[in-house]
């Protein structure tokens, strides 16, 4: 979608403090030369605060743990829950593209079957096999250990 705004919500400093403009979405009217747009340091200032009320999967005090062994202290919440938050949409696309790789692979073995079962809705269990080339697919390199030695 050229030229669209992705459903960026711009506040309307003719109305009160709690209204909202969807630019993406026309109001009626002409040209939309009337709508002001805030800076974006105030998009900042307003995602931040909204994380103060977000509570992401990963717990605070885990990503405190991990950020304290790396060497990073902050007593801000708000920059702990943005680590956390970029941390989930991380594992949220590794795990997406294991999926992707899963149904790929279970479908290539039921075409290959003879009669090949059709369940829509099967249930996918993440599995390493599944795993590993998602993880490849982001730079990581993951072998099973080898018990021979």
């Amino acid at each position: 979608m050229v030229g669209s705004n992705f459903g960026i919500i711009y506040h309307n400093s003719a109305g009160g403090a709690g209204s909202h403009v969807n630019h993406g979405q026309s109001s009626g009217g002409g040209g939309g030369g009337d709508r002001e747009r805030t800076t974006p340091a105030s998009h900042l200032s307003d995602f931040m605060s909204q994380l103060e009320d977000y509570t992401p999967l990963i717990p605070d005090a885990v990503t405190s743990h991990y950020l304290n062994m790396g060497g990073f202290q902050s007593d801000d919440k708000r920059i702990i829950r943005l680590i956390s938050l970029a941390a989930q949409k991380y594992m949220s696309d590794i795990i997406d593209d294991a999926l992707q790789h899963s149904k790929a692979r279970t479908h290539m073995q039921t075409t290959n079957t003879p009669g090949g079962s059709k369940a829509k809705d099967r249930k996918f269990t993440l599995t390493m096999e599944d795993l590993q080339p998602a993880l490849a697919d982001y730079g990581i390199n993951v072998r099973k250990m080898d018990y021979s030695q």
